[in-house]
């Protein structure tokens, strides 16, 4: 697969990856000046770096990467059979946030305009990958549009009504079967409080909360992380979980390990490898 075929088909997507690109070479290392690799939001890694000792290490910072929007030159020394090292470039790429506007009301037709002059992308209709969703329809569509932007990831979903529309919203959301949890996702009135506002001025106010959230909430580089990688019990080593080949199952447990030798060792006599890694 060429890499960077992947990466533009990816960013046609607007899916976020990091670019890992090794920039120099100590040998004995297996990698070369110019190689890439990809790695994505869940930690799959394609592309060719190095061996399992360098990929553990390239899904760790790149997801760092995609969580702070920072590029970072990574060094990678030794490890399993190479004493070699090298220098990756790690450039996180992420998309203009997607914000979904539900609605044709001023206050929709509005909002679309200024977060696209910002250079968000926006859809005018529910998108499954949306960041953010507006229901902005005056009550023409608002509980089942509603209903659907929460069964969506979405970070951000908000409701153009008045507080008590809004809580006879909620109350038929209510009635449907969703529980509490997902209603108090739900932003009503969405956007800043600026008082008796016209419709333009609303949407003005719900960009303004959207740039906030946008830069606000919380990054999620330690769990990304965390769920990216296991450490070897036999050798102790860093894998990447999403790219390991070698794997065993131990009551219940899955582990990972950097090559057939560590798993054969492990799988020979299990309880031995599960203290301290060595």
């Amino acid at each position: 697969m060429n890499v960077l075929v992947e990466g533009g088909r990816l960013a046609a997507e607007g899916r976020p990856f990091a670019l890992a690109t090794v920039v120099t070479v100590e040998r004995p290392a297996s990698a070369r000046r110019g190689d890439h690799a990809i790695v994505t939001e869940d930690g799959a890694l394609t592309g060719w770096v190095g061996g399992a000792c360098t990929e553990a290490t390239v899904v760790r910072e790149s997801l760092a990467a995609l969580a702070d929007g920072e590029a970072r030159l990574v060094r990678v020394a030794g490890g399993c059979a190479s004493e070699g090292a090298i220098e990756l470039l790690i450039e996180p790429q992420l998309p203009a946030p997607l914000l979904a506007v539900i609605g044709d009301s001023p206050a929709a037709r509005m909002l679309a305009e200024l977060a696209r002059t910002l250079g968000w992308r926006v859809e005018v209709e529910l998108a499954e990958r949306a960041n953010a969703v507006v229901v902005a329809s005056m009550g023409q569509v608002d509980e089942d549009a509603l209903e659907a932007a929460l069964a969506t990831d979405a970070g951000y979903v908000g409701l153009v009504a008045s507080a008590k529309r809004g809580s006879a919203v909620l109350a038929e959301l209510r009635e449907r079967g969703l529980d509490e949890e997902a209603l108090a996702r739900v932003r009503c009135p969405a956007g800043l409080d600026l008082g008796p506002s016209s419709q333009e001025e609303i949407a003005v106010a719900i960009l303004a909360e959207l740039v906030a959230w946008r830069h606000t909430r919380p990054g999620s580089a330690a769990e990304l992380v965390e769920a990216a990688e296991a450490v070897d019990p036999v050798c102790g080593m860093t894998v990447a979980t999403a790219t390991a080949t070698e794997t065993a199952v131990w009551e219940g447990t899955t582990y990972y390990f950097c090559g057939a030798g560590c798993r054969n060792r492990f799988e020979r006599d299990p309880e031995s490898h599960l203290g301290a890694p060595r």
